[in-house]
């Protein structure tokens, strides 16, 4: 049988530095898989697009992420824009995991790996903001920023609990935001509001139930926006999305779906892309449907709980 070159590209701090402590396991998990596996550990900011983009040059047959969201993006980036795009597989090691939540892909180590030896790929959508690639989320507005202001080194410490300390903090800049967005076949909003999220997958955050009908192969966006609202109107939409997911049709959201999008501003707004800082407005996004193969579960089970 012909063996299969996979290049792992690991964070060492992601998530509670689990991936130290299972690293010689996974790589002989993937061993006795067939699935021949060399190593790249990132050591600063960026690292991982290289690391993915000089392993496609290698000819390697499949790339492995391990780490959270944040290495995920960056090895994402490093693939999308070769011509020849390897299959990507997954080990989620991180915070939250939005990624690996919306595939269903599992947590647990072991089942991980499993599930990339069994080799089955299914193709994901992309999206593309401005030339930056993000999987999961694009944003802009209040608290969208907690992800890459928590310290790493407080997310090791202390998982996703460290985003809410970080949020307890900023409430006091609670504040909206003049925006302008011009939406393919909606038409354009332009007024004051807290947030904008735009969603590829139906997970954010860890929260699961923010973007409920996203979907990772529909060719479409899914955009959510929250108009000027004071903070008690925020907390309650806040526990609407994280209890029911029915805040889509309150009075405070404009929701819709759609394949491209730019987004404009006088104030300045950062944006984040799947957790990271990705620039500032104004920013432009579109939708790269299938644009990579991730390793799946063959039978289209979610099994991130085990």
């Amino acid at each position: 049988m012909e063996r299969i070159r996979a290049r792992l590209i690991y964070n060492p701090t992601s998530g509670r530095e689990e991936i130290r402590r299972r690293l010689p396991l996974i790589l002989q998990r993937l061993e006795k898989g067939g699935i021949e596996t060399s190593c790249h550990a990132t050591e600063a900011k960026g690292d991982a697009i290289l690391a993915a983009s000089e392993a496609i040059e290698r000819g390697f047959d499949l790339i492995i992420a391990a780490g959270g969201d944040g290495t995920l993006n960056e090895v994402v980036n490093g693939i999308s824009g070769h011509e020849r795009r390897p299959a990507l597989g997954v080990l989620p090691m991180g915070t939250s995991n939005d990624f690996a939540r919306a595939l269903g892909i599992p947590k647990r180590w072991q089942n991980a790996v499993d599930l990339i030896v069994r080799g089955h790929s299914k193709p994901v959508d992309l999206g593309i903001a401005d030339g930056k690639y993000f999987m999961n989320i694009a944003g802009g507005g209040f608290l969208t920023d907690l992800s890459y202001e928590v310290p790493s080194k407080l997310k090791t410490m202390i998982g996703q609990l460290a985003y809410y300390v970080k949020g307890f903090e900023k409430i006091v800049n609670f504040r909206p935001t003049r925006l302008k967005l011009s939406a393919e076949g909606v038409g354009d909003f332009e007024g004051e509001f807290m947030l904008f999220l735009i969603a590829n997958t139906h997970t954010v955050a860890g929260f699961e139930k923010l973007a409920p009908q996203a979907k990772t192969d529909d060719g479409m966006f899914d955009v959510l926006l929250m108009k000027k609202c004071n903070l008690a109107e925020m907390i309650r939409l806040a526990s609407m999305a994280v209890m029911r997911g029915d805040h889509l049709n309150d009075s405070h959201m404009i929701y819709f779906q759609t394949n491209k999008l730019s987004v404009e501003t006088d104030d300045r707004v950062q944006l984040n892309l799947d957790g990271e800082l990705g620039g500032e407005l104004p920013c432009s996004f579109q939708v790269l449907p299938a644009h990579i193969r991730v390793l799946v579960d063959e039978n289209g089970e979610s099994s991130y709980r085990r």
